[in-house]
């Protein structure tokens, strides 16, 4: 071959333009990595969703039986003045009254600390030196500790007065407690040991 061609081909191969690069190679990727980007950012997304909780736990409701906020104001209460034997009476019996009931605790009352208690909140009050109730034949009575309860429903609590005793005690338990007669039991222990039995007592009481 001659030399001049030779040398002729070479210069025309180095003044050829260099090739353009694959536009079809670069677009794919390029539309491959913004399929991938969506892709794992949606799988990360989904991840986390399964280990967050669906809901937060509910706080439960209070009840008579778990711990909440209880009031340690002053229960507002009456006291009416008493007579000199009645007096005595209720002195004695709230000097010997527990410091609790169950699980509620004393609480200060507004008026007559010695004739008057509260114990929680809501309050479950102890009034001594009322006037008893008039028991009709149907009224039923209760026997509690050996003492003799009369029970009437009130909008909110259960009033319940002694009915066998010199002087009368009345514990009125609000209906959040539940069943009244369960909550006189201490107190009816105290009564037993503070104020004598008086008679005549209705019939139910002796049963």
């Amino acid at each position: 071959m001659d030399k001049d061609k030779i040398t002729q081909s070479s210069v025309a191969e180095a003044e050829r333009p260099a090739k353009a690069p694959d536009r079809s190679n670069r677009s794919a990727a390029l539309i491959a990595t913004a399929v991938a980007l969506p892709v794992t950012l949606l799988v990360g997304a989904l991840a986390f969703a399964n280990l967050a909780p669906d809901n937060p736990a509910a706080a439960p409701d209070p009840t008579p039986t778990t711990a909440q906020p209880s009031s340690t104001a002053p229960v507002e209460m009456a006291a009416p003045a008493l007579a000199e034997r009645p007096a005595i009476v209720c002195r004695a019996l709230l000097a010997q009254l527990p410091t609790s009931i169950r699980d509620l605790p004393q609480r200060p009352v507004t008026a007559g600390p010695e004739q008057n208690a509260a114990y929680g909140d809501p309050a479950l009050t102890v009034a001594c030196g009322g006037a008893e109730p008039e028991v009709q034949q149907t009224d039923h009575v209760y026997v509690v500790n050996a003492v003799c309860w009369h029970a009437t429903e009130r909008a909110d609590v259960t009033e319940l007065t002694t009915v066998d005793r010199e002087t009368a005690v009345t514990v009125r338990v609000p209906h959040f407690y539940g069943e009244g007669l369960q909550w006189v039991a201490p107190i009816s222990e105290t009564i037993v040991e503070s104020i004598r039995s008086a008679g005549p007592v209705p019939s139910g009481c002796t049963s």
